[in-house]
């Protein structure tokens, strides 16, 4: 056999396998679906279906932000704090329990300009000092709890009084909640950036093999501070929906969304090591871990359980995808 047909069976391979992949995971959401159906009726019923569509709105958004960062081959640690200071930002400059003021559009602008601050800071220290990503990231966890501390303030906890933008999120358009139209948005957004622009095609480069990339000419410090900065930015829209759902600020808005969201993309085909994955298939995998907690809950699983089950997860997901791509490991991005 010579070596372009060996090529070309590589090529087949590689194309059977992210064919395969995608359908295996709409198969398991799937049979998911069904055995919680058959467990309770009600997991079928509209109401709980416009519940998983709006739970799933922040993974979505989220792992649209953490799918661009693990395809250069880094991770953002920091969701939970910068959510938290991002959902402080947007509630105090909105009518509040302890201030009337009506900020208007400035409210979600602070909001997000908070997010992308904060994953300005990682991409612009990550890059200049060379730090590794997750321990600049796990810093800027604790900065943006911080953060979100000192403007939460030891009053009491500032409820949106704004019966508008507090009953925005689950409030149907065209049959479906607002918060989930928003996430489609951001996926779309995401889509486009990563297939269509000069940042998505760089990105890939850099996740495929940094050195050759910086061969070639491109600026890879300007490219993961604008993935770090879009990522922060998303983050801060999910920050302020987490708001809008709970009625209030709360430096713990974005509590356990880490450990949706990165197990999502990664479930969903996104390389760890970088360089090969996409947003679609984070859709599947942000799908399939809402529908397993809601389907827990319908069918009154312990939250005990339902922590278990999300952990064991997470720790399945991240040794596949690395043992997946043994070939990358050792890499340091």
């Amino acid at each position: 056999m010579d070596a372009q047909e060996r090529n070309e069976q590589t090529r087949k391979r590689a194309l059977f396998k992210s064919a395969t992949e995608p359908l295996a995971l709409v198969g398991v959401i799937v049979i998911l679906s069904i055995v919680f159906s058959l467990s309770n009726s009600r997991f079928y019923g509209a109401v709980n279906i416009h519940t998983i569509l709006e739970q799933s709105a922040i993974p979505l958004i989220l792992g649209v932000g953490s799918t661009l960062v693990i395809l250069i081959g880094s991770i953002d640690l920091s969701i939970a704090g910068v959510m938290g200071a991002s959902a402080m930002s947007f509630v105090l400059l909105t009518p509040n329990t302890r201030s009337p003021h009506d900020h208007g559009i400035v409210a979600p602008i602070a909001g997000i300009l908070t997010g992308a601050a904060f994953g300005f800071a990682s991409g612009y220290i990550m890059s200049k000092f060379k730090v590794p990503s997750f321990v600049v990231t796990l810093g800027m966890w604790f900065a943006g709890q911080g953060f979100a501390t000192i403007l939460y303030g030891q009053t009491a906890t500032p409820y949106m009084t704004n019966k508008n933008v507090s009953g925005w999120s689950p409030r149907l358009f065209a049959g479906i909640p607002n918060a989930f139209w928003a996430a489609i948005i951001v996926v779309i957004l995401g889509f486009f950036i990563l297939n269509f622009s000069k940042l998505g095609r760089a990105s890939m480069a850099i996740g495929n093999n940094e050195a050759i990339a910086q061969t070639a000419g491109l600026k890879i410090d300007r490219v993961k501070i604008s993935i770090f900065t879009l990522a922060g930015a998303l983050t801060g829209i999910a920050g302020i929906i987490g708001a809008i759902q709970l009625g209030s600020g709360s430096p713990d808005v974005g509590k356990g969304s880490l450990f949706v969201c990165v197990p999502a993309v990664v479930i969903g085909g996104t390389s760890l090591a970088g360089g090969r994955g996409g947003v679609l298939r984070t859709i599947l995998g942000v799908f399939l871990l809402t529908i397993l907690n809601d389907g827990l809950i319908v069918s009154g699983v312990s939250s005990n359980y339902q922590s278990g089950v999300a952990g064991l997860i997470l720790i399945v997901a991240i040794i596949f995808a690395l043992w997946s791509r043994s070939d990358k490991s050792g890499v340091s991005k």
